[in-house]
């Protein structure tokens, strides 16, 4: 079985971020996604309002660094919960649990000018860039345009252990 979901919308207010009674964070948000057609009558475009929940670092993040307004990509799962509401009538309630968020769009007019591009945090670090003044880029390997004339080989891209083979026959194993 197979519960995966990616949506790509704007906050509608900022994040939540409370504390479970053990310490643990916990985001809640509500993101508005626009559907893929337009109504044949009015020619707008439907949304639909969803809420998402992110705990631990994910939902720290989250609430750190998006606000409303801005554009969220989030991967996760959906869940459903059963309640009763104050009427007593049995509700379901639908919200995605997000593992992973990616900014959407680019940070404008920011303080300290920190560059989001299409980083995420999902518990696998900060994607390569900039966030408040911290760094945790790694630098990608370099690679030079050869002189005209000059050959290249396996080891000059990285290689990553390859090596050529002596007894090469030019036919493909397959």
């Amino acid at each position: 079985m197979l519960n995966r979901i990616f949506l790509m919308g704007r906050l509608v207010a900022d994040p939540e971020l409370r504390q479970t009674p053990n310490g643990i964070s916990v985001a809640t948000f509500r993101i508005a996604v626009d559907r893929n057609y337009q109504n044949k009558a009015s020619g707008e475009r439907q949304t639909d309002f969803i809420s998402c929940v992110a705990w631990r670092q994910t939902g720290e993040f989250i609430s750190r660094y998006f606000s409303k307004g801005r554009m969220i990509c989030v991967e996760g799962s959906l869940q459903s919960r059963n309640y009763e509401d104050k009427s007593g009538q049995k509700r379901t309630a639908y919200e995605v649990v997000v593992d992973q968020a990616y900014f959407a769009d680019s940070r404008q007019g920011g303080s300290q000018g920190a560059s989001y591009g299409d980083a995420s945090y999902g518990g696998q670090g900060y994607g390569g860039q900039n966030y408040g003044g911290q760094n945790f880029q790694q630098p990608a390997p370099r690679f030079e345009e050869p002189q005209r004339g000059q050959s290249l080989s396996v080891g000059d891209f990285g290689g990553g252990g390859f090596e050529e083979l002596d007894n090469d026959d030019g036919d493909l194993p397959f």
